[in-house]
């Protein structure tokens, strides 16, 4: 009777200590992906990507205003399918670091939780919308760099 008591303080243990262990996880992506968002020089993004005809800077503008999330949506989402071309495609542009790899993950889980909200909470989906657009910066700035289309502000 006292090894099945035992054994299960034990396994409530185990599960215990495995939710706090993804808790954490959870917490340190989500706050890793907010410090480089936060660290990273956008401005250079949006300079180069003035030239390339990409969206992200200007649905950063709409999102107070507009009533239309899903076309929104649609914008950032060609942005990303572009990016992502260029990444896998182009020479030399490929995801170099840990952080780039962190903020393509973050954009996709972004991209869940704006459909999980887009509808019940349109507040938390223009805060997902938002923090798709600065991902896109940070990746274009970048690859902007890789690519040498730096532009001098």
């Amino acid at each position: 009777m006292d090894g099945l008591v035992l054994t299960k303080v034990d396994m409530f243990a185990s599960v215990f200590i495995i939710i706090v262990s993804l808790v954490l996880l959870v917490y340190w992506f989500r706050y890793s992906c907010m410090l480089l968002l936060r660290n990273h020089a956008e401005r250079k993004a949006v300079l180069w990507a003035e030239g390339q005809r990409f969206n992200f800077a200007e649905v950063r503008q709409q999102l107070d205003t507009a009533q239309a999330l899903d076309r929104l949506h649609a914008s950032l989402d060609r942005d990303y399918r572009i990016i992502a071309y260029l990444l896998q495609h182009a020479a030399n542009l490929e995801l170099e670091s840990f952080e780039e790899r962190l903020l393509v993950f973050d954009y996709r889980m972004m991209q869940l939780w704006y459909r999980l909200t887009r509808t019940l909470a349109p507040r938390q989906a223009r805060e997902a919308l938002r923090e798709m657009a600065s991902i896109l910066a940070v990746l274009a700035a970048n690859i902007g760099e890789r690519a040498g289309l730096q532009n001098e502000a």
